[in-house]
């Protein structure tokens, strides 16, 4: 059966005054806390863990880093969580049931065979399925009692993760590897375990690993995937609406089948788009939007708003993208005025922020530019964050001055 007919236009202005306002990213429209920050952005890219503060910090006037510590290790109303795209995220707490029941359910159906096989091909075991339930089992029955230990003490208590592999033999990125933080993966993914604390600084990802029971207290039943996927379906159109089916699929990692029954599950309605295009947006959501204000912003390597569609044309020029993504589709810092991407952010010697301009900006544009780099110099109060991601921009890139 063929999609019923848009039922309206919705144009690329729209669609970026629906992230001025919807993201809390344009200064007259952030948000009051990391929590409501988050829930606005369904969740929070955590593959480098300063991308949660830094996100955060571009959407929540006046907040510490000990506001978003409170949140993620005290009250835990935001946790980690691999999920989509095989990615770690942070998830508002009352998300989770749904992403393990989907999305994470669906990767780790993928990885646990992959790891009992590269078991078996390197040599640490004939039966490789029954290694990783071993190890597993090890790790379980070692956090029962509600420890925090990171994958170095688990793996020096626990005979059952020893073990290392050779990967990629013959190629340059060839590497000999434990297995140890493969196991436990494999059990974050599961739900069993959780990352708990920092056992570094904000900026460095040091997970004390412990079991989901201590970590919650309690712990849902993980939703059906129908229920699951499209939970999450009706979360990104709320943040991301409207985007196409192929917008959805990426960011999920899912299939078009599982999509597809999803906008059916949420009722979702189909807009049309430049470009001959079929958007869509949840029933509830379809009055026009605008956003009259200028604005800038500020956001740090894999923001949630930078990695949130497949088709960016609308937001990032297409001659920008080689210089702000890398090959494998990692966006590096952004600057961003008036919903377009125009440029990117790095730090001096001495931590101060300096934004690189790909194209030229009005000079209003170009001094509440600067603001933002002042106010973000500010809060990392000399601290410099690094990132295995840095784009060609944030690399090698020439000033281009005020139009």
């Amino acid at each position: 059966m063929a999609d019923p007919a848009p039922v309206r236009h919705v144009g690329d202005d729209e669609r970026r005054a629906r992230i001025a306002r919807r993201h809390g990213i344009a200064p007259q429209a952030r948000l009051p806390d990391p929590v409501a920050a988050t829930r606005a952005m369904t969740v929070l890219h955590a593959t480098e863990p300063a991308t949660v503060y830094l996100s955060l910090q571009a959407r929540v006037d006046g907040l510490s880093v000990a506001a978003v510590d409170r949140e993620l290790y005290d009250q835990r109303s935001l946790v980690k969580q691999l999920a989509m795209r095989r990615t770690v995220f942070v998830f508002p707490r009352d998300l989770l049931p749904a992403a393990w029941g989907s999305s994470s359910a669906r990767v780790a159906a993928q990885l646990r065979p992959r790891l009992a096989k590269d078991v078996e091909q390197g040599g640490l075991a004939d039966d490789g399925a029954a290694w990783v339930d071993r190890a597993c089992a090890a790790v379980i029955q070692r956090l029962a009692d509600g420890s925090e230990l990171s994958a170095k003490a688990l793996r020096e208590e626990l005979p059952a993760l020893e073990g290392r592999i050779d990967i990629a033999v013959g190629k340059a990125y060839g590497a000999n590897v434990a297995m140890a933080p493969r196991v436990l993966t494999q059990l974050g993914v599961e739900a069993q375990i959780a990352r708990g604390r920092n056992g570094g600084h904000w900026r460095i990802s040091r997970p004390q690993w412990t079991s989901m029971r201590a970590w919650l207290g309690q712990v849902p039943d993980a939703w059906t995937p129908d229920e699951g996927w499209a939970e999450l379906v009706r979360r990104w159109l709320r943040t991301f609406g409207p985007g196409t089916s192929g917008d959805i699929q990426w960011w999920l990692g899912a299939t078009a089948g599982i999509v597809k029954r999803a906008l059916a599950d949420v009722g979702a309605v189909p807009v049309s788009l430049p470009g001959g295009q079929t958007g869509w947006l949840l029933e509830d959501d379809l009055d026009p939007e605008t956003y009259d204000e200028p604005w800038v912003a500020l956001l740090p390597v894999l923001d949630p708003t930078v990695m949130g569609w497949k088709s960016r044309d609308f937001y990032l020029p297409p001659e920008h993208v080689p210089h702000l993504f890398d090959s494998n589709g990692n966006a590096g810092t952004t600057a961003w005025v008036d919903g377009r991407i125009v440029g990117c952010w790095v730090q001096d010697e001495a931590g101060v922020v300096d934004v690189r301009l790909l194209e030229r900006v009005s000079r209003p544009a170009t001094k509440a530019l600067a603001h933002e780099a002042a106010r973000l110099t500010d809060w990392l109060e000399g601290v410099k964050v690094g990132t295995v991601y840095p784009s060609a921009a944030m690399k090698a890139v020439q000033h281009v001055g005020p139009a």
